[in-house]
């Protein structure tokens, strides 16, 4: 019998409607839908037919029942592993679902069929303090609120690209540059780029450009001496801080997690529908 974990969204109201839906698909399909404690106490009753996930258990797919944030925690939880992740939009954009809300039953009722086909999503790992992350969507480096502008310079293949005052910077994956690097008028990489984009966030400055760079190439980005900490966050969570004068590695990643989606999915008809047109 195969198995799908369930993950939702962290505001339960929206997500625990669907939850029953998920129970019953499930069980329809012969499958077996598990969750880890928190989420059956999440979702209560509704969560009746779920059984509690047990420690080391690798399941056949994942099921989220949330937003974009959702999705990329997924990501992470199995990252390296061959779990797929299946996503029901109740987030916002929901860039990353497979299928809306309004879609939920039938679509995952088709997940349990098998009917999704499977992206390998890259990923970019950072080191920093000894210790090691992933984001799926971006690494992001931002001054402490009412700290004094940040200084961040960064090199690539050890050659200094840039040396801006600046907000932060976003490196982000072809996924994530429909995000933060976004907001940053930073450029849009589809989906099956190898690469991944660095863009200054407010750079003081009028020439500084955001940057596309080659997977095989190391960022370097370091924080000036002179300068407070600044914060490190993979895919909007907290990772640490970047001391002053200190610097961090970011290599790309490739094949670092699995994305299904329903057959058909397009990434330039996705940038439409949640974005508008490029150009009208």
């Amino acid at each position: 019998m195969k198995t799908a974990a369930l993950i939702t969204h962290s505001h339960p109201p929206a997500a625990t409607e669907a939850v029953p839906v998920a129970v019953a698909a499930a069980r329809a399909a012969g499958w077996r839908l598990v969750a880890d404690q928190g989420e059956l106490d999440k979702h209560g009753s509704a969560a009746a037919g779920i059984e509690l996930e047990q420690p080391g258990e690798s399941p056949d797919l994942c099921l989220v029942l949330g937003g974009d944030g959702t999705i990329l925690h997924s990501l992470r939880r199995f990252a390296g592993t061959n779990v797929s992740v299946f996503g029901v939009n109740f987030g916002t954009v929901g860039f990353l679902a497979a299928v809306e809300r309004d879609d939920a039953e039938a679509g995952i009722a088709r997940a349990f069929a098998g009917e999704v086909e499977t992206i390998e999503l890259p990923a970019l790992r950072v080191e920093a303090n000894g210790k090691g992350g992933l984001g799926f969507n971006d690494v992001t480096l931002s001054r402490r609120p009412r700290d004094r502008v940040a200084e961040l310079s960064y090199r690539i293949a050890s050659e200094e690209v840039g040396h801006v005052r600046c907000d932060g910077l976003v490196t982000a994956t072809p996924v994530g540059s429909t995000g933060y690097n976004l907001a940053n008028q930073g450029p849009i990489l589809a989906w099956g780029v190898k690469g991944y984009a660095v863009s200054y966030i407010a750079p003081h400055s009028l020439t500084a450009r955001a940057l596309v760079v080659a997977p095989a190439d190391v960022l370097t980005v370091a924080n000036a001496p002179d300068r407070e900490p600044v914060e490190i966050a993979l895919d909007g969570v907290e990772f640490g801080e970047l001391a002053p004068g200190a610097d961090l590695e970011i290599h790309f990643v490739d094949s670092a997690g699995s994305l299904a989606q329903l057959p058909g999915t397009s990434f330039y008809g996705r940038i439409r529908d949640k974005f508008g047109h490029l150009a009208v």
